[in-house]
C-alpha cells in the first residue's frame, strides 16, 4: 500500500504527494537549517520521524475526504525514544528532544510531565494508546546512529537551559521545514511558483549602505558632531573581523549608532559567513522609523522594492494551535524571517525565544548564524533579565550568532560588573566611550524641586515655543496634551502607542518640519519618542522614571549641538488618576535620584553603571521572578522541561497584547493605507505578506479590551471562517480619533453625524 503526506485534486492520486518524499524532504530542509551547528543529523532525523503516524490507513480515508481525526505525531515522538531514549543520559537527551519536537510540530512543544493540560503533557502522549504505524515505514526510512549533541553551556548550572534552547531550535527547524515543503506542495499544484527568497546577497546590501554613507558624509556640514560621528563609524567597522561572539556599542544619543552598527554587522556577517542581520528594538514606536532608514540606506538606484528588510512586531500568529495539516495550516500569517535583514521588537524576539508555539518558533533556526543587534539595551525587562541574558549568552555560544548591545546607557551585565550569571569576554565597538561622552554631551539634565499640578505644567509648556513632554502612561500624555492645545490646536501634537505606526510616522513627519522651519510646536508622549525617534527640541521635559529613559529623553534635546547646552527638566508629577508610573518605574526612579544627587553629569558612564548596579542589586532574585532557569536547571538530568509553562510565565508585558487593524486612510500612505490591503485580505489565500503590510496600520490591545470591543460591534473579525480571530478590524471608526488614536472608555460611542439619518 502507498501512503501519502497530502492529497491532491485527481481521484487517480497522480496529483497527491508520497508521505515518503514529503518526509525526506523536510528532513533534508530541516538539517540544512543547522548543518552549521553540527545539528543537522538530529533535524534531519526529526523530519524523518514527523509524520510517522501517517502510515495508517486511517490517514489515507482522511485524505480522501473522511471526517475522521488521526493522531499522526505521536507515533514519531514514540519511535524516537524507543530507538534514541535508552543508554546513558547523553543520549537519552536526544531521543527526548527529538520526542518533543516530533510530538509537538502541530500542536506546541508541551510540558515534560504535568504543568499545563494543553498541550498534552509529553510523559501522556508517550503513554497513549496510538496505532502502530504500517511496519512498511522501516522500509523507507533508515535510522542513523546519531552523533552527541555538540553544545558548551556557560556552566553545569546553565545545562537545563542549553538543552531546552536546542529542543527549540530542532523543534524550529522541523516546524518551518514541515511548513516549506508543504507550501511547495500546493503552490506547484495551482502552477504558480512559491514567493519566497530572491534576496539580494548581504555583499551587495553593504555596497549599497557604503554609497549611502559616502553621500550622506558628502552632504554633512564640517561639524564636531558629524566628525564624530564618522569616527565612531570607522572604529565600529574596523572591528568586523573580530570573531563572532559578544559586543557592546556604546555611543551617547546623537552619535550615528543606528546605521554605524548596521555597517558593523553587514561588514562583520559578511567575513564570518553569517546569513541575516536581526535588529532587535524595545517599542513598536520606531520599528517603521528604522526599518524606513535601511530601506533608504540598502535599495540603491533601480533595485525595486525593498522587501528584503522585514518588519515584524504584530503577532498576527496562530493563537489556539491545534491539528492542522495540509493547506489549512497555509492560511496562517507565520513569520519566518527568511530575509537578510529583520527589524522587530524586544517583545517578538524574547517571547519567541521562550514560546512553545509553532507560529512563534518557526523562526528561530533564522536566528543561528546572525547577527543580533539589540538597540536600547538597557530596555530588557527586570523580572526576566537573567533569562534574557542567559539566551543572549546561548546564542554567541552556541549558535554561532553575534549579539551586540548597543545603547547610550549600557547595562552592567558583564561578569566582571559583578552580574551573576553575565556575559564574559564582551568587546567593545565604540572608541573610547568616557571619551565619547564628554564630547557629544550637549544637554545639562536638572531635577525640579517639589511636585508639578498638570495645569501649572501646561502653561510652562506653552510658554515655550519648542518643546517636549513625556510622562508614564497614555492617560496622563492624552489628558496633558488636551490641556497644552487649549489655545494652541495646531501647534500642539501628541504620540502613543494607541495610534498606529502609519499615523505616529505623519504626526512625527508634521513635528519635524516645524522643528525644521523654528516654528512653535510642542509635542506630549510616552516614553516610546525616547528609543531612537529622531527629533531634536531645545527644551525636554521629562516625568520622572529610570535613569536611562531619563538619559534617552535627553537625547531628544539640542541633537545636533545647534545650541551651546539643552535644557533637560525632571519632574514630579502631581498625585491623580493615571499618573502613577506602571511597572518597576518608581523603584527606578528612586534609584536615578540616588545617582543624580551624587552626580553632576548623570549621563556619564560612570553615573550609569552605578545606576545599573544599584538597581540590580535592590531587584536581587526577581530578576529572574518566575524562577525559569532553576525550573530548566532542576530538569536537566531527566530532559523533562516545562516548556508549555514556561511559554506562560515568559511574558515581557504582563497584560496579553492583541492587534486591532486601524483603516487609515490611503491618502495619507504610499501603499493605499489599510483599506486597500484589507480589501486584498478578504480574497487572499495565504495572508504572510499582507500581514507584514499590516501591521503599519495595527494599535495593540489587551485581550479583554479586543474581547470588549467584539462584544460591543466595534470591531469585527475578517474572514473568520479562514482567519478565525487573526485579523480583527475597527469598524466603529469614531473610536479612533485623529489627535489621540484609539479610545475604548465607551466602545458603543458614535459622533453625532454619524447617528443622522
Amino acid at each position: 500500500m502507498q501512503y501519502f503526506a497530502h492529497s491532491g485534486a485527481s481521484e487517480s492520486r497522480d496529483d497527491w504527494q508520497p508521505l515518503s518524499e514529503h518526509l525526506e524532504e523536510t528532513a533534508r530542509r530541516a538539517a540544512a537549517f543547522l548543518e552549521a551547528v553540527g545539528l543537522g543529523p538530529i533535524a534531519k532525523l526529526a523530519g524523518l520521524l514527523h509524520d510517522l503516524g501517517k502510515f495508517n490507513p486511517d490517514f489515507l480515508r482522511r485524505l480522501s475526504g473522511e471526517s475522521i481525526r488521526v493522531d499522526h505525531s505521536t507515533a514519531g515522538a514514540k519511535a524516537a525514544i524507543e530507538r534514541y531514549g535508552g543508554g546513558d543520559a547523553r543520549k537519552a537527551s536526544l531521543g527526548k528532544m527529538l520526542a518533543f519536537a516530533i510530538a509537538g510540530h502541530h500542536a506546541g512543544l508541551a510540558d515534560g510531565v504535568g504543568g499545563q493540560r494543553r498541550p498534552r503533557p509529553l510523559e501522556a502522549r508517550l503513554s497513549a494508546d496510538v496505532p502502530d504505524p504500517d511496519r512498511v515505514w522501516q522500509q523507507e526510512i533508515e535510522l542513523p546512529e546519531l552523533p552527541p549533541l555538540p553544545l558548551q553551556p556557560q556552566s553545569r548550572e546553565r545545562a537545563g537551559f542549553c538543552g531546552a534552547f536546542a529542543t527549540r531550535m530542532i523543534f524550529s527547524a522541523l516546524v518551518d521545514a514541515d511548513y516549506l515543503d508543504t507550501e511547495a506542495f500546493f503552490t506547484g499544484l495551482e502552477g504558480r511558483p512559491v514567493e519566497r527568497g530572491g534576496h539580494p546577497p548581504l555583499d551587495v546590501l553593504l555596497g549599497r549602505l557604503e554609497a549611502h554613507l559616502r553621500e550622506l558624509m558628502s552632504n554633512a556640514n564640517d561639524t564636531a558632531v558629524n566628525r564624530l560621528r564618522r569616527e565612531v563609524l570607522e572604529h565600529s567597522r574596523g572591528q568586523a573581523a573580530e570573531a563572532p561572539g559578544l559586543f557592546t556599542f556604546t555611543v551617547p544619543t546623537g552619535g550615528g549608532k543606528t546605521l554605524s552598527s548596521l555597517a558593523f554587522a553587514l561588514e562583520h556577517a559578511i567575513r564570518h559567513g553569517l546569513e541575516r542581520v536581526i535588529f532587535v528594538i524595545p517599542y513598536t514606536s520606531i520599528i517603521d522609523q528604522t526599518a524606513q532608514v535601511f530601506r533608504e540606506a540598502l535599495v540603491g538606484e533601480g533595485a525595486g522594492p525593498a522587501d528584503f528588510v522585514v518588519e515584524h512586531h504584530t503577532g498576527f500568529d496562530e493563537e489556539d494551535p491545534g491539528v492542522r495539516d495540509g493547506s489549512a495550516k497555509l492560511r496562517l500569517a507565520m513569520e519566518n524571517w527568511d530575509a537578510p535583514i529583520i527589524v522587530t521588537t524586544g517583545v517578538q524576539f524574547f517571547e519567541s525565544l521562550f514560546s512553545n508555539r509553532p507560529s512563534r518558533c518557526r523562526k528561530l533556526h533564522n536566528v543561528v548564524r546572525s547577527v543580533v543587534v539589540l538597540d536600547e539595551a538597557q530596555t530588557l525587562p527586570l523580572r526576566l533579565l537573567l533569562p534574557c541574558v542567559a539566551a543572549l549568552d546561548e546564542l554567541a555560544r552556541n549558535w554561532r550568532a553575534s549579539v551586540v548591545l548597543c545603547t547610550a546607557t549600557q547595562p552592567a551585565l558583564r561578569a566582571q560588573d559583578g552580574f551573576g550569571g553575565g556575559f564574559e569576554e564582551v568587546r567593545e565597538l565604540a572608541p573610547d566611550p568616557p571619551a565619547l561622552h564628554r564630547s557629544l554631551r550637549r544637554t545639562r539634565i536638572r531635577r525640579l524641586e517639589g511636585r508639578i499640578e498638570d495645569a501649572k505644567l501646561a502653561v510652562r509648556l506653552r510658554e515655550s515655543p519648542q518643546a517636549l513632554c513625556i510622562v508614564n502612561t497614555r492617560r496622563h500624555a492624552r489628558e496633558l496634551h488636551e490641556l497644552v492645545r487649549e489655545d494652541r490646536e495646531d501647534e500642539s501634537f501628541h504620540l502613543s502607542t494607541l495610534m498606529c505606526p502609519r499615523h505616529r510616522r505623519a504626526v512625527l513627519e508634521t513635528v519635524r518640519r516645524r522643528l525644521k522651519h523654528s516654528r512653535p510646536v510642542r509635542l506630549v508622549a510616552t516614553s516610546l519618542v525616547e528609543a531612537g525617534v529622531d527629533v531634536d527640541f531645545p527644551e525636554v521635559w521629562r516625568a520622572e522614571a529610570g535613569l536611562e529613559s531619563i538619559v534617552q529623553a535627553a537625547g531628544r534635546c539640542n541633537r545636533e549641538g545647534s545650541a551651546s547646552m539643552g535644557e533637560v527638566v525632571v519632574f514630579e508629577p502631581a498625585d491623580g488618576d493615571g499618573r502613577r508610573p506602571p511597572g518597576d518605574v518608581p523603584k527606578l526612579a528612586g534609584a536615578a535620584r540616588g545617582v543624580m544627587r551624587h552626580h553632576s553629569d548623570p549621563a556619564a558612564p560612570t553615573a550609569i553603571q552605578e545606576y545599573f548596579q544599584e538597581v540590580y542589586w535592590l531587584q536581587g532574585s526577581q530578576l529572574d521572578s518566575e524562577k525559569i532557569l532553576a525550573q530548566l536547571r532542576e530538569r536537566a538530568d531527566s530532559f523533562d522541561f516545562p516548556f508549555a509553562t514556561i511559554a506562560q510565565q515568559f511574558r515581557m508585558i504582563e497584560s496579553s497584547m492583541l492587534p486591532v487593524i486601524v483603516p487609515y486612510p490611503g491618502a495619507w500612505s504610499e501603499d493605499g493605507g489599510a483599506e486597500r490591503l484589507l480589501r486584498t485580505l478578504k480574497h487572499a489565500e495565504r495572508p504572510g505578506r499582507l500581514a507584514r503590510r499590516l501591521q503599519a496600520y495595527t494599535v495593540q490591545v489587551p485581550r479583554e479590551v479586543r474581547r470588549l470591543l467584539l462584544d460591543a460591534g466595534s470591531v469585527r473579525c475578517v474572514r473568520p471562517e479562514v482567519f478565525g480571530d487573526q485579523f480583527v478590524e475597527l469598524t466603529n471608526l469614531d473610536l479612533y480619533r485623529p489627535d489621540v488614536g484609539l479610545t475604548w472608555s465607551d466602545p458603543t460611542y458614535r459622533e453625532a453625524e454619524g447617528l443622522v439619518f
